[in-house]
């Protein structure tokens, strides 16, 4: 992957370009100390004069406004359609604010010194202001002064808000500091180089800092300011930093240099510009689809640039981003060679499931791997920022809603939940995952709120959604792509890096079960209901993490924990197919293997055939796959296949209790609760013997579950048994040596 870099063939002006951005993805502003405002446009990188600013107006900074329903990214690029706001900051100390037709509706006197930095909330209800008198400002849209956030603590060099507006984040010598914006919240500050911090920028989706300073180095942080990557030295200071607006990519530029990199901070490629000196990169800017930059020059030069050699790989296919409009196509099985052609700019693309899913500027284009040369294509759906590819649908995100199609290109679902309109341009591909026949979302005003939308024709939950709570807030979900309706899992990830599951087929009463801790991301095989999680410095697989996640002595006979130090730092999870998953550390491609056994077994469960499941055990003689086998054949009511594997996996109680449910009547409302019991589904037992008038089995089954409550509350309502109840709760207590509290006890004693 690199940029493709275009120049202006000869400077419109000798000044340095410090006031640059995107108003569209086809048009560029641009001012500097001749006080003429330019439109440039990326197709013939031409400009036209579109207004002149007062002679005593020096330009630092320029941002547009973001249009209602855009996404927003730390670039601050818009839609397509356009924005109608601009923000412009001088040398003086002062910021105009402007309409689309060039008429200035502002001109505020900020600061009494330079302002360096002018940025518009992500919200687009406030705007910053932060200048070298020391302060940082925040005023209303109409240009008010709200509040006074930073003030007389020295030169500011630049600010940036954080993705939620809840936070900004500024450089002040050779410091980062992060100042929330809740009332009361401590400043977060530490030394970032050696030299001054010449330029930061806060990534959208993964919450990372980066900087630049004097000492030739960027450096990538998180919000409490631990360093995850420190790049080599360049030959000269890093001047600017821009992260692309889904937040993969990073930008980054010095004198004759931009580097195009991955957001944990290595390179992708380097573009030197040493045949002509273009001289110092200032404010490099992304458009808003995240496939184009632009930037100014000390030099006066305008440089426009878009990635090109983005590469995909699925089993046998690869694909290659060849050009603005073309995609070569390789099967390295057949070697054969397809070349793609669009009318349009290429947007967003994914490959997998047999199709390639291509969104250009105005279509959509599906190609099936049988036949590349008559795609199906979807018109009218613009701005593309995510694409997922499932095994039956695929999903679209642009600005204003979600939308699932067939790969015949059929809409088969526009998913809604409350207030969903203004939460889409917050949406991030760690917020949404599509599983077999699920669609889950993470709710972005209360980030602890997953909604759940059920993908079968005819579901309710199709128009309305069930939602998950957690106590804590998430980070990442991700929902199995395997496996029969009933048995479709969820997994996610809070801000503690706990790992959570839940299945989705239980309706609005989800049990969550912890089957990991300190994980930073998950996936799910293609093929099977295999997960693979990273961690710190290993990686984590989970063979059957939905069948045993009741026990947690299941969930440690069937998941195994493997260093990754060999691999070296910041590892990204890439793909996980069928047996084999591929991480990528510093650029590098590295494929790992899971037990091939277990993935055989997956596929033996989905056509229940378990007899070859117990044959295949027998022949490996293999522990994780007898505990593999047990967890599965234990859910499903296959007693005497559990009880083998429990026994050759050593779980000698877990034997012991299969043997007592196998002596009870088959098919009985005991069995069947005893089952449920077997595999944690301790409501479900409850409601067998009630739904079957076991009154009293209920009663000692609650007893059994120390679930006093439940079980005095059925015997006050059967009027029976009471006496029992009573009798059990006062033992209990005698045994732990303490006095009643529950009141519903205390008023019959």
């Amino acid at each position: 992957m690199k940029f493709k870099i275009y120049q202006t063939k000869e400077p419109k002006s000798k000044e340095p370009i410090f006031a640059l951005g995107w108003c569209n993805n086809e048009e560029i502003y641009s001012c500097n100390d001749d006080h003429q405002l330019y439109r440039w446009t990326t197709v013939n990188r031409e400009f036209i004069q579109v207004a002149k600013l007062p002679d005593d107006f020096s330009p630092t900074d320029l941002h547009w406004l973001q249009p209602k329903g855009t996404a927003v990214g730390s670039s601050g690029g818009a839609s397509s359609k356009g924005s109608d706001t601009l923000l412009i900051c001088s040398a003086d100390g002062r910021f105009i604010i402007l309409n689309k037709s060039a008429r200035v509706e502002r001109n505020v006197a900020a600061h009494n010194a330079t302002i360096v930095s002018g940025r518009w909330s992500p919200d687009g209800a406030g705007l910053l202001t932060a200048g070298e008198d020391g302060t940082i400002k925040i005023w209303s849209r109409s240009g008010m002064l709200r509040s006074t956030i930073v003030q007389n603590e020295g030169q500011i060099r630049c600010a940036r808000w954080a993705p939620t507006a809840a936070a900004i984040a500024y450089c002040q010598g050779p410091f980062v500091a992060v100042k929330p914006l809740a009332a009361n919240s401590k400043l977060t500050k530490w030394r970032a180089h050696d030299g001054l911090v010449m330029c930061i920028a806060w990534s959208n989706n993964t919450d990372l800092i980066a900087s630049g300073g004097e000492d030739c180095r960027y450096k990538i942080w998180d919000v409490n300011g631990a360093n995850i990557y420190t790049s080599v030295s360049d030959d000269y200071a890093i001047t600017s930093l821009d992260f692309s607006p889904d937040g993969e990519l990073l930008a980054a530029g010095g004198f004759n240099m931009l580097k195009l990199c991955h957001y944990s901070g290595w390179a992708h490629s380097i573009n030197r510009f040493n045949q002509e000196t273009v001289g110092s990169l200032f404010n490099i800017v992304w458009s808003s689809d995240g496939t184009q930059i632009t930037a100014g020059t000390s030099t006066g030069i305008l440089l426009f640039g878009h990635i090109i050699e983005r590469e995909l790989r699925n089993r046998n296919l690869k694909a290659l981003t060849s050009g603005r409009k073309t995609i070569t196509l390789n099967d390295i099985i057949t070697r054969t060679h397809d070349t793609l052609d669009f009318a349009d700019r290429i947007i967003k693309w994914e490959l997998g499931y047999g199709h390639l899913v291509v969104a250009t500027a105005h279509q959509v284009h599906i190609f099936n791997e049988n036949y590349f040369n008559t795609p199906i294509i979807i018109d009218g759906r613009a701005d593309i920022k995510i694409i997922i590819l499932g095994k039956k649908n695929f999903l679209l995100v642009d600005n204003s809603s979600i939308w699932i199609y067939t790969y015949t290109g059929r809409l088969h679902l526009n998913p809604r939940f409350p207030a969903s309109q203004s939460q889409i341009p917050h949406l991030s591909i760690r917020c949404i995952s599509l599983g077999l026949d699920t669609l889950a979302i993470r709710d972005y005003s209360d980030q602890t709120v997953i909604h759940v939308f059920d993908l079968l024709p005819g579901a309710t939950r199709q128009e309305e959604p069930y939602t998950i709570q957690n106590k804590s807030p998430l980070v990442e979900l991700a929902v199995c792509r395997f496996g029969n309706p009933d048995d479709q899992y969820l997994v996610f990830i809070d801000v503690n890096r706990d790992l959570f599951i839940t299945c989705v087929r239980n309706g609005p009463e989800y049990t969550i079960h912890k089957i990991g801790t300190q994980v930073c991301t998950v996936m799910w095989s293609s093929d099977t209901n295999v997960l693979v999680g990273l961690h710190d410095s290993c990686y984590s697989v989970w063979y059957c993490p939905g069948e045993a996640c009741t026990d947690p002595t299941l969930i440690a006979l069937t998941s195994f924990t493997f260093d990754t130090t060999e691999f070296g730092k910041n590892i990204t999870l890439e793909n996980f197919e069928g047996a084999n998953v591929t991480l990528r550390s510093s650029g590098a491609i590295f494929t790992i293997s899971v037990k091939m056994y277990c993935v055989i077994l997956h596929k033996l469960f989905a056509d229940n055939a378990w007899e070859r499941a117990l044959k295949l055990c027998r022949l490996v003689q293999n522990q994780v796959l007898w505990a593999t086998l047990a967890a599965m054949a234990s859910k499903r009511n296959q007693l005497e296949i559990s009880k083998e594997a429990f026994s050759a996996a050593l779980q000698v109680d877990k034997v012991s209790y299969l043997s007592y449910i196998k002596d009870l009547a088959p098919t009985s409302p005991e069995q069947m609760a005893e089952n449920s019991i077997m595999n944690g589904r301790i409501q479900e037992a409850e409601i067998i013997l009630l739904h079957n008038k076991k009154i009293h089995e209920a009663i000692l089954f609650c007893l059994r579950m120390h679930r006093w409550s439940r079980a005095l509350d059925i015997a006050q309502k059967n009027d029976t048994d009471l006496k029992l109840v009573l009798k059990e709760r006062k033992n209990y207590l005698l045994a732990l040596g303490r006095e009643e509290h529950d009141p519903n006890f205390l008023s019959l004693q």
